[in-house]
């Protein structure tokens, strides 16, 4: 996972950086997932793919950021997009969007204090596992995303990309 230390986190922190991982340890396909706030920002991300690579040498990674950062600046785009949308047609709230292209899926599903959860899958991810997957994190996680835990992760991303920039 791709995602700052969690010593020194609190523990929703460390549990929400657990569910994350899990999320990615037990779906297969997933090239990338990033949760984001409402407003836009990185809270937590995660890299499968170029984690492997990592350690199989074959790739330095140099930031938490990269492939994560363009993820959650999609995801924030999508989730505006559909929000407003919603409103628009008089449809409610947003639950889950989904874009299926020919070379994979993305999939975004809100948490209840409008954060987001972004998942970028593979071409060949079962569609159905990711959003029964997805929709256990966001059960999980959304009575947690309080306003304190957003900031702590917020500053731990922020923190941990400068120490990958020295």
């Amino acid at each position: 996972m791709i995602a700052p230390s969690t010593f020194g986190l609190s523990s929703e922190a460390r549990n929400l950086h657990w569910l994350l991982t899990n999320l990615v340890e037990e779906v297969p396909g997933l090239l990338s997932v990033a949760v984001v706030s409402s407003d836009g920002l990185l809270l937590l991300s995660s890299d499968p793919g170029r984690n492997a690579e990592a350690r199989r040498g074959t790739e330095k990674l140099t930031s938490p950021k990269g492939s994560a950062a363009d993820l959650a600046t999609i995801v924030s785009g999508i989730g505006s997009l559909a929000i407003g949308a919603a409103k628009l047609m008089d449809g409610g709230g947003v639950k889950q969007t989904m874009v299926a292209m020919e070379d994979g899926g993305l999939f975004v599903m809100s948490i209840s204090d409008g954060s987001l959860l972004g998942v970028h899958g593979a071409p060949d991810c079962d569609m159905s596992v990711v959003a029964y997957h997805m929709a256990l994190f966001v059960g999980r996680a959304g009575h947690v995303m309080t306003p304190e835990l957003r900031s702590e992760l917020r500053q731990s991303i922020e923190a941990t990309t400068m120490e990958a920039a020295k």
